[in-house]
């Protein structure tokens, strides 16, 4: 059998936060948000965790998050890329050659549980693609370039999507080494698989609470959910 990985992203600048602190490493009731994603996957089932991180943080991801929590299921550390996909992709380049299946996962998602990572374990082996997502509450238009509606789709069939995102391995290093040779803008791994590969991605219910952290009003919001 093979065995399962998560690669954990942590590389993002978080311009839209508005600080001089990266968003994934902002404090959340006195522990960086990056520390309970990691937590959510260190408890999880998975074998072996890489995290990709900026390269100027590579050394206070060892000494304050790895070694001052005591995470046993990082094996790889590597520097990120220009976008999310390039981070995405170097990531699965440290991966070892016994990976049967991949759960990509934002570090800015600190409400990630080990629950939602066992059900998507249990449904990647059964569809070999598949993200993590929720039902949106809001009726969503489409636009045209000047944001005059121009379509609104059915509530039912629209979600909004989450991570983890989990595939075979086989498939994502194929649909990724794919997009390296492309120029084409992509915003989650789902969307990779799809273009390149044209297969059904299966979405799975996560939480309406797995928020990213993505500008100031979130880290309010996660303050307000935070329960421990």
């Amino acid at each position: 059998m093979g065995k399962i990985a998560a690669i954990i992203l942590a590389a993002g600048q978080g311009k839209r936060m508005k600080s001089k602190i990266q968003k994934q490493y902002l404090l959340l009731k006195e522990k960086p948000v990056l520390y309970y994603s990691i937590r959510a996957f260190e408890q999880s089932s998975v074998d072996t965790i890489v995290l990709v991180t900026g390269k100027e943080e590579m050394l206070y991801c060892k000494e304050e998050i790895i070694k001052r929590y005591n995470f046993q299921k990082i094996d790889y550390i590597t520097e990120g890329g220009r976008e999310r996909c390039h981070s995405v992709y170097k990531g699965l380049q440290a991966l070892p050659k016994d990976i049967e299946y991949v759960l990509i996962h934002d570090g800015a998602r600190p409400f990630v549980t080990k629950q939602m990572i066992e059900g998507t374990i249990t449904a990647v082996k059964e569809y070999k693609a598949c993200v993590v997502g929720m039902p949106v509450k809001d009726t969503i238009k489409i636009t045209n370039t000047d944001q005059f509606s121009i379509q609104t789709p059915e509530r039912q069939y629209v979600w909004a999507v989450q991570t983890p995102q989990a595939f075979s391995f086989e498939l994502v290093w194929k649909a990724y080494s794919m997009l390296m040779e492309k120029e084409i803008l992509v915003t989650d791994d789902a969307m990779v698989v799809e273009t390149f590969l044209h297969y059904p991605v299966k979405l799975i219910e996560g939480s309406y609470k797995n928020i990213k952290i993505t500008t100031p009003e979130d880290l309010i919001v996660a303050h307000a959910l935070f329960t421990e």
